[in-house]
């Protein structure tokens, strides 16, 4: 089946492309219906959806087509928790094509790509990010935040770094009033940042710096820095670098807070931070999915205090926390 795993890929994305899941949430049921609402031959859509089927995305009964409860909450794009969108991010091709080759991945020990691939300067694939991974980031951020300001009362100083779709500082701004949230990244993906932080109705205590985290002026000082799924890029060395450049941006008793896919110290599990460690060494020159002691020795070195590690085992993410 492993071989055969991108025709799951492909007939996924031709799905999403074709809106055949909003088509039948519609209450299109029968193939040439659904083909005449997709713009797409009846008999090309009768086997796409069998062959969905076979995976529990669609169900099949008396000849015709419904979505399944997953189907009808992520890929119909009518439903406010629609993920579909994440293909344009996923299923890029500065992402997809780092895989075409991996024999030759394995023997150089990094991506394939010229010069830095993705982690160029404003390259465009992080507008794509932005754009496309916000839905899916959705919780993940909310929890942050609970974790890390429960009681959600206090003024706080946040600064999201590699903010992306700002949706981590954003959910600091949402629960906290008094919080203020400075998000760093690249000029044109904190356009994206900003509308979000526009429908959130934050606007006015969302800022931004627009930057190299490794060049920037930082500013501060912050209560809270937030490195949510970018450590992951870099090595240990390159890490550290910035751990210590950050941490005088920091208040006495301010805390960074580290999201990321992080497996067990054997790299057993979980299976989706073990998997991620291969997106890395694709996708990076030198990225990697570390483990917790990994980060501990990264940020003692740096001169932040204990680090604890915060991990859920229904969630994909683990949090690390350590006070400056």
């Amino acid at each position: 089946m492993m071989m055969n795993a991108h025709q799951q890929t492909a007939a996924l994305k031709g799905a999403i492309e074709l809106e055949l899941f909003t088509a039948i949430g519609e209450g299109n049921r029968i193939a040439g219906a659904i083909a005449r609402r997709c713009g797409a031959s009846e008999r090309g859509i009768r086997i796409l959806c069998d062959y969905l089927a076979t995976f529990g995305l669609i169900a099949k009964r008396d000849g015709g087509y419904e979505l399944t409860p997953d189907s009808a909450a992520f890929l119909d794009r009518r439903s406010p928790a629609y993920l579909g969108g994440a293909t344009e991010f996923l299923l890029a091709p500065q992402i997809t094509d780092n895989f075409k080759d991996v024999a030759e991945v394995v023997r150089k020990g990094g991506t394939l790509m010229p010069q830095e691939g993705t982690l160029a300067p404003d390259h465009p694939v992080w507008v794509k990010f932005a754009k496309a991974m916000a839905p899916l980031m959705a919780r993940p951020a909310q929890q942050l935040a609970e974790l890390v300001d429960p009681d959600a009362r206090g003024d706080l100083g946040v600064l999201d770094i590699a903010a992306g779709h700002g949706l981590y500082g954003i959910s600091f701004a949402v629960r906290n009033p008094k919080a203020q949230v400075t998000a760093l990244d690249w000029a044109s993906v904190l356009e994206v940042a900003k509308q979000n932080a526009n429908r959130a109705g934050v606007s006015g205590r969302f800022h931004t710096l627009a930057g190299s985290a490794f060049e920037a002026n930082l500013g501060g000082p912050y209560d809270v820095i937030l490195l949510p799924n970018f450590l992951h890029h870099f090595d240990p060395p390159t890490i550290e670098r910035l751990l210590k450049r950050i941490r005088p941006a920091l208040a006495a008793k301010g805390r960074v807070a580290i999201l990321e896919f992080i497996p067990d110290e054997d790299r057993t599990g979980p299976a989706g931070a073990v998997w991620f460690a291969f997106q890395m060494l694709s996708s990076t020159p030198a990225g990697d999915a570390y483990t917790f002691s990994e980060y501990e020795r990264m940020l003692h070195n740096a001169g932040f205090g204990q680090a604890e590690l915060h991990s859920d085992p229904r969630e994909l993410h683990r949090v690390v926390i350590a006070q400056n």
